[in-house]
């Protein structure tokens, strides 16, 4: 029975304002107050108890089709040019994942024996194609990706992010379902910049190195991780979702500036005498092919950290004749899409051979990869880019060779004038 003169606890709403006012131990509340409270409980509890997204969790069933390791190896040669090698590693470390998500399913509990997963390490000039592979490999996957970069990882307690924020990036990929975060892929860029700065003790704590290359121990290893499900720092009122990472695999990727002279130093290609001949068959153009855990031990990796990376992969630098296959071959190669956007204007674009041969040789005089790319390309079309869509009556343009020496002089006599 409502009192006369009750109003609501909450909004202090009066009872003849209200449409029901619900009693309690001398409390009431009002149905404006009960559907905002509603509100605020689904957002808080209901992400992480909501059905399962049946795409995310397609691995569920048998019914799952798992690509096999020379389809993903196929798939991938579309995307993205050469470094077979790191492909056929990355195609293998995916289909063993996939199989032992669905371990379970095929193999009756009792046995002992269990797969381990088989975390993976890639190394590689800039511009080589790493964080490509691995969003290539995330169109792939129907398990959850995401990609973080290592650079803002900081020791706990500092300003920065804790390393448990990608788990909370993956959670978020697979919109906070916690089964299908578990048995996610999670691609770490930039790893190398978490290399211990200096092998020597000091009195100062390496927040941003060594500290975050503990941090990532347990997690890479598989265990019970307390998220933020927000992101940000944890604090102790915070509500924190438990995440187990037994079965989520992670791919680190660095460029790791510099350790090609570990690498020589370790095989001694300075070495004279009666083994000077031994090595004559090194490339020593291309030493990342010859990289081992103890080269990236002697860079500033903790040995704990090499130990939870077993698989250790390289890519090539890229060449003369790489670099234009990426110009022309791939699915999204630049060129291509230049055309589309010329296309968007009623524009038909086209390159010819000699403009394409001199984009790679500036690009190779850069040393930038295959981002250099890009950087010689626009500075080749942006005027055409500015002038063309004002341009009603053009229907066709011909990028030519003098055409780009011209474009690219001007951006030399801008340098030099700032120098001047």
């Amino acid at each position: 029975m409502t009192k006369q003169g009750a109003k609501c606890s909450f909004c202090h709403k009066p009872k003849d304002q209200a449409l029901v006012l619900i009693s309690g131990v001398d409390a009431y509340i009002c149905e404006s107050c009960v559907e905002q409270a509603q509100v605020i409980i689904d957002e808080e509890i209901m992400p992480f108890h909501s059905e399962k997204d049946p795409q995310v969790n397609a691995i569920d069933g048998a019914e799952m089709k798992v690509l096999k390791p020379l389809e993903i190896k196929k798939l991938l040669d579309e995307y993205v040019i050469g470094q077979d090698d790191s492909k056929k590693i990355l195609a293998v470390a995916v289909y063993n994942h996939y199989k032992r998500i669905t371990q379970k399913n095929k193999y009756s509990e009792d046995e002992d024996l269990e797969i381990e997963k088989s975390n993976v390490i890639m190394v590689g000039r800039t511009g080589t194609g790493k964080t490509l592979l691995a969003r290539t490999i995330a169109r792939l996957l129907n398990v959850p990706f995401t990609i973080v970069d290592a650079t803002v990882f900081t020791e706990a307690g500092y300003v920065g992010e804790d390393v448990e924020s990608m788990l909370t990036r993956l959670l978020q990929a697979c919109d906070y379902d916690i089964e299908a975060a578990e048995r996610g892929v999670c691609y770490i860029d930039e790893i190398d910049k978490v290399a211990r700065k200096n092998d020597n003790p000091s009195i100062t704590r390496d927040v941003s190195g060594e500290g975050v290359q503990q941090a990532l121990l347990k997690m890479l290893e598989g265990t019970d991780i307390l998220v933020p499900p927000q992101g940000g720092r944890k604090h102790p009122e915070q509500k924190l979702v438990k995440v187990n990472t037994k079965n989520i695999l992670f791919i680190c990727g660095g460029a790791f500036s510099g350790v090609e002279k570990q690498i020589a130093k370790r095989i001694n290609t300075q070495v004279i005498g009666f083994r000077g001949n031994d090595l004559d068959e090194l490339d020593l153009d291309n030493l990342l092919q010859y990289i081992s855990h103890q080269d990236l031990k002697s860079f500033g990796l903790i040995p704990e950290l090499l130990g939870r990376l077993p698989v250790l992969t390289y890519l090539n630098p890229l060449d003369k004749n790489a670099l234009r296959r990426i110009l022309t071959e791939p699915k999204n190669a630049l060129t291509k899409q230049y055309v589309r956007l010329f296309d968007m204007e009623g524009i038909k674009l086209s390159f010819t051979d000699d403009v394409l041969d001199l984009i790679v040789e500036k690009t190779l005089e850069y040393s930038l990869g295959a981002r250099g790319l890009r950087s010689i390309c626009e500075a080749i079309m942006t005027d055409a880019m500015f002038e063309m869509p004002s341009q009603t009556d053009l229907k066709e343009f011909v990028v030519t060779a003098d055409y780009a020496k011209a474009k690219l002089s001007k951006i030399k006599l801008t340098v030099l004038k700032q120098a001047v």
